[in-house]
């Protein structure tokens, strides 16, 4: 059993109403390496130990040996298997599917600072060839995991913003170079609904905080938690202004799961928390829940690609689900922190 198992038997025992639609279930998986892929991918083993669920999963990777490294528990399961290849060009499995899950993307700021055209390729190029194998299985149920970027600069006089917000990226700026991707992506998953009747499902996901997530890249809730753990001051480079929110795996993955199974045809939905924190005020939750309650802000010119807002309305996938968050933000810290101590 994985890690975080009270974790895995909560999304269980959450989304009792889904798992029989998974059952002897065969599913396409692409970023199953990553932050969300090993979420699901437990979730899955243990469906699959708790309830004999007999769901398949194949996930292609571009580094099997790096992943069976990392998370060997996984790797050993019968039930999953890994194919390698590049979501751009890699060879088709002959078999059928009944699920896609489309995750494969590099979030990496640093890429899109330096090369934004492999993070377009990435994204689009990719999401069109996942696409086209969707044309081969036909009757699939396929998710499009994409994000709240898509809306661009949320105002901040707009506390949340939903699915019909009609904002979007500064088209010719490359430091929204990821959003814009995610943005034709998301068009490509339109075209191909409509044209091809691939049965879409697009899942606008907003920050994230749980184990897993790596402390060390340009996740501000990470790097505080980090520095917590190690007893140091957290430092806010920046102004501590802009104001994020923070959903836990557990709910996640609930939700991710729910729009494969039961979410509308070629429908987007906001997948993330709608109780927002600034910088500042996130700081100061870590130094005082983990930390020794010292911080400091800077207050130094910040480049970050959203400097207001990044808060979503989640009223339509609430409405629908019958769920709410079941994770607050200072249990996520509280989690997080000490699943990276053990």
């Amino acid at each position: 059993m994985c890690a975080v198992e009270k974790d895995i038997n909560e999304i269980i025992d959450n989304g009792y109403s889904l798992w029989g639609d998974l059952k002897n279930k065969n599913i396409f998986l692409t970023g199953g390496t990553g932050f969300i892929g090993i979420w699901l991918l437990n979730t899955i083993i243990e469906l699959n130990r708790k309830n004999n669920a007999n769901i398949s999963v194949t996930v292609l990777s571009r580094n099997i040996d790096r992943f069976k490294e990392k998370h060997p528990e996984v790797f050993s399961s019968k039930n999953i298997s890994f194919i390698s290849g590049d979501i751009c060009n890699f060879q088709y499995p002959k078999e059928n599917f009944t699920h896609i899950i489309h995750g494969a993307t590099d979030a990496s700021a640093d890429l899109n600072e330096k090369n934004p055209y492999l993070m377009y390729s990435t994204i689009v190029d990719g999401t069109k060839n996942i696409l086209n194998f969707a044309k081969e299985n036909k009757d699939s149920l396929f998710l499009f995991m994409s994000s709240g970027a898509v809306y661009g600069n949320q105002p901040f006089d707009l506390d949340n913003v939903d699915e019909e917000f009609l904002g979007g990226p500064d088209i010719i700026n490359t430091v929204n170079c990821y959003a814009e991707s995610k943005r034709a992506a998301e068009m490509l998953c339109s075209i191909y609904c409509k044209q091809y009747n691939i049965n879409v499902k697009i899942a606008r996901i907003f920050a994230l905080l749980g184990p897993y997530l790596s402390l060390d890249i340009h996740f501000a809730a990470g790097n505080f938690i980090r520095d917590a753990l190690e007893g140091r001051e957290i430092i806010v480079k920046g102004n501590g202004k802009p104001v994020r929110s923070y959903l836990y795996p557990t709910d996640l993955i609930f939700w991710l799961f729910y729009i494969l199974i039961k979410g509308r045809k070629n429908a987007a939905y906001n997948v993330g928390s709608p109780y927002g924190y600034s910088i500042e005020e996130l700081a100061i939750k870590v130094a005082n829940l983990i930390g020794n309650k010292e911080y400091q802000i800077l207050g130094k010119k910040d480049g970050g690609w959203n400097l207001g807002r990044y808060v979503p309305d989640i009223t339509l996938i609430k409405k629908e689900s019958n769920y709410d968050l079941t994770v607050d933000i200072d249990e996520a810290i509280i989690r997080t922190a000490i699943w990276n101590k053990k």
